[in-house]
């Protein structure tokens, strides 16, 4: 049995959920609000009951979709017994709704209700709370906003939106893995080194912008640390794969899988084991990929579009857990196929995520920035170690930070240098930026609001700065973010 408004609360678009958005809704801007409450729920995550949080929308279903051309016009509350407050990730709205506890607006206290209103950019996007431990208890939702595009390919689109999951408290969590406990007894999964072993490296004059192939060569005899908590499961909607989302679907049917990387601390491959369609990044579109595997870290999402086969069988989507055998998932089943119980355990490890950045390399705008002269270039360092636990920013934490300074218009271009053994996924707030920068090659690539930043690498974006406010820029690894691993990108009028 399934409970809608606990276990399945997601936007999974089945031939039901299609038909009530196949067309938009009229007028839809004039209507009053929509509304949104962040409250506690109950899932059951391997047969035992867990009590996490959730944004539930219209129907009390979790998440929201919004009509091509509708505005993003809502009323927030707070049923929580704690003050909260959530971030509209991908969204560009005015400073003052972005949602970050302080900057400018505090969190909402329990009972308070909030409206929002701002034009919204369409694509696969989602929303969070902006306190790390309450993200991690699940406090994150789906944000679709479809296009008029969407509407005329008239695909069944369905989410999958991932999560890692500890019946633990998050607090006790991040203790663990601050102090050492979390990753102590980790296996090869944790790292990956070559069979010559690990060494040390002194990067501190290291001028990473020259690097080349052969340089990149060299860091792979270095041990690189993928994950560092080994969760209770892994979710995709809220399930573990022994007790998968089972979204029907119609034979030889065309689907457009939305898949949003809303966990804490893990990345993930997507194997569709089918031929599928890379369309977008982060809500951005892409030059189609054709491939059946593409990745995503933290806080990124993926529109993968599929033509299923003529098959009376089921086809798993899977999510495999980087480094490790773990993995998650949903099915696709056509009426009358029979739905097999698949292991939440693959026969071997996934492979470490995009360590080349030959995965990055592969994507290009279709709708890249215009050419202008870039004004205003910055470096800026990402870095940190496994022990101590601590993650900076140019070498300090947030308290200690120094923004990183912008007029409003002009062309700006970041460098970022990792030059810790842990990737870091940087996601910005208020602005969608291109990605023109891979190691010292220069590229055209996707339009983005989050990157992954491998070890001993760098990524260069650019963006025109926009509202004269200040906006947060920040490691989407929530126990590096909670150690400090965030500062503000301050634009000026």
């Amino acid at each position: 049995m399934t409970n809608v408004l606990t276990r399945r609360g997601f936007l999974t678009a089945t031939a039901a959920l299609a038909a009530t958005t196949a067309l938009p809704r009229i007028g839809r801007a004039q209507e009053s609000s929509r509304q949104l409450t962040v409250a506690t729920r109950t899932i059951e995550v391997k047969g035992k009951a867990a009590s996490v949080h959730g944004i539930a929308g219209p129907g009390g279903r979790q998440g929201l979709i919004l009509d091509p051309g509708e505005r993003f016009k809502l009323t927030l509350e707070n049923t929580l017994d704690v003050e909260t407050i959530v971030h509209w990730h991908g969204q560009i709205p005015p400073n003052i709704q972005d949602g970050v506890p302080d900057l400018p607006r505090p969190k909402l206290v329990p009972g308070e209700t909030r409206d929002y209103n701002f034009e919204p950019l369409a694509g696969t996007h989602w929303m969070h709370s902006h306190v790390p431990t309450q993200e991690m208890n699940l406090l994150a939702a789906p944000l679709i906003v479809r296009s008029t595009e969407d509407v005329i390919e008239d695909r069944q689109e369905v989410v999958m939106f991932l999560h890692d999951f500890s019946f633990k408290d998050p607090q006790a969590v991040l203790d663990e893995i601050t102090q050492g406990a979390g990753h102590a007894d980790m296996d090869h999964g944790s790292s990956v080194a070559t069979p010559q072993g690990s060494m040390q490296m002194d990067h501190g004059d290291m001028d990473m912008g020259q690097m080349n192939m052969s340089d990149m060569a060299n860091m792979s005899t270095m041990a690189m640390d993928l994950n560092d908590f080994n969760f209770d499961a892994y979710l995709s909607n809220d399930r573990t794969l022994d007790d998968p989302e089972v979204v029907r679907v119609e034979r030889g049917g065309r689907v457009k899988l939305r898949i949003i990387n809303a966990s804490s601390a893990t990345t993930f491959w997507i194997d569709t084991g089918i031929g599928g369609r890379l369309v977008a990044v982060d809500g951005h579109r892409i030059s189609p990929l054709n491939g059946n595997r593409f990745g995503l870290a933290m806080g990124q999402r993926l529109d993968i579009d599929l033509d299923l086969p003529s098959e009376t069988r089921t086809f798993p989507i899977l999510a495999l857990r980087e480094g490790e055998r773990e993995r998650t998932g949903l099915m696709l089943a056509p009426a009358g196929a029979a739905v097999s119980k698949m292991s939440d355990l693959g026969e071997t490890s996934s492979p470490a995520f995009d360590i080349d950045l030959s995965h990055e390399g592969r994507f290009r705008a279709i709708n890249p920035l215009s050419d202008r002269e870039v004004s205003n270039s910055q470096m800026i360092m990402l870095d940190g170690s496994m022990s101590p636990y601590v993650w900076t920013i140019d070498g300090r934490g947030w308290g200690e930070h120094r923004p990183i300074t912008a007029k409003s218009g002009e062309r700006v271009e970041l460098m970022f240098h990792n030059m810790s053994m842990m990737g870091h996924p940087m996601h910005l707030h208020g602005h969608a930026f291109q990605v023109v920068g891979l190691n010292a090659r220069r590229v055209s690539g996707a339009v983005r609001d989050t990157v992954y930043v491998p070890p001993m690498a760098s990524v260069t974006i650019a963006m025109d700065a926009g509202e004269a406010a200040r906006w947060m820029l920040h490691c989407h690894h929530m126990p590096h973010l909670s150690t400090g691993m965030m500062t503000e990108f301050r634009v000026h009028a």
